[in-house]
């Protein structure tokens, strides 16, 4: 027992060490909790044209599936509510997409992190993953303590609110599990009542009206229906998460590649139009907004212009 706790605090002092804000813990098992909601997200055709979220079920529930011998959940939170907004009344890009692409940044402390288990604690099996494989990140870090999912489906920090990267790692060595938080959304609405398309409803959203799905993951042309509703929003949405009181304990982030490309900065409405292949690659080129492509951030520009 206190090997585990040892091991644990080695664990914790390491994700401060790198500049996580937050870690936690939890003992490896299926979700059997999340099995049927996550089933019924699917019937209900939530998910929209992410036909990849249909894949993998058992995986997404059960981690011991996703890496054999898996024993332990660490849950990192990396925060990157920016210092300064770009300007709110032009198009808008969500804030995790102001600076260089997150999952390189963090992937690469995560590789240091392996590197400073094996170092600490010795020869320890385990994968590490941001955005990039079947895990339900933010239910994981609910069970370890780390916050509570709220009403706009995001995971909720009481302490700094909820603009957070959330990484795992996958661990074969036994730690000392955490234990979850309360829900602290209590009758607040602000986040359903704030969202244009109508995506949220409590603990719920439909993706296939989501900003975001409609800016990024959607390949198709955007349905009419959503025309006047995007509220200017070319990549991403944050709206649910600007409304929401918690993140008034929100800090700025301290990672320097999450600043914004000095262009953006001063970027109106003329130059998002005026956009070309080579603008955008060039200002875009360590960007999570390459996912969309040109092609896509032209059709979300054009479909804004209209």
């Amino acid at each position: 027992m206190n090997q585990m706790r040892d091991h644990s605090f080695i664990i914790r002092s390491i994700a401060q060490t790198l500049g996580f804000d937050f870690c936690g813990i939890s003992k490896a098992q299926r979700l059997d909790e999340e099995a049927p909601r996550l089933a019924q997200w699917l019937k209900d055709g939530k998910q929209g044209n992410m036909q990849y979220m249909e894949n993998h079920f058992e995986k997404r529930l059960d981690p011991q599936k996703l890496v054999h011998g898996t024993k332990s959940v660490v849950t990192l939170l990396y925060n990157y509510s920016p210092r300064e907004k770009l300007p709110m009344d032009q198009f808008k890009l969500a804030k995790y997409a102001y600076g260089d692409d997150y999952h390189h940044i963090i992937k690469k402390k995560l590789h240091q992190f392996m590197g400073e288990i094996q170092e600490q604690i010795g020869e320890v099996g385990g994968r590490v993953f941001v955005d990039s494989a079947p895990i339900l990140e933010r239910v994981w870090a609910k069970k370890a303590g780390l916050g509570w999912i709220g009403k706009n489906t995001l995971l909720i920090n009481k302490q700094k609110g909820s603009f957070f990267f959330i990484a795992v790692l996958l661990l074969d060595l036994e730690l000392e599990a955490d234990g979850p938080v309360k829900d602290y959304c209590g009758t607040c609405t602000r986040c359903i009542d704030a969202c244009p398309t109508n995506a949220l409803t409590p603990y719920q959203l439909d993706a296939s009206k989501c900003i975001s799905y409609l800016t990024i993951e959607l390949k198709e042309e955007i349905p009419t229906e959503f025309k006047g509703k995007m509220e200017n929003w070319v990549f991403g949405c944050d709206i649910c998460q600007d409304v929401c009181p918690w993140n008034r304990f929100a800090e700025p982030h301290a990672e320097p590649l999450f600043e914004p490309h000095e262009a953006l900065k001063n970027w109106r409405k003329n130059e998002w139009k005026e956009i070309t292949q080579e603008v955008f690659n060039k200002v875009f080129k360590k960007s999570a907004v390459k996912r969309t492509k040109f092609k896509g951030l032209r059709r979300n520009i054009d479909f804004l212009s209209d």
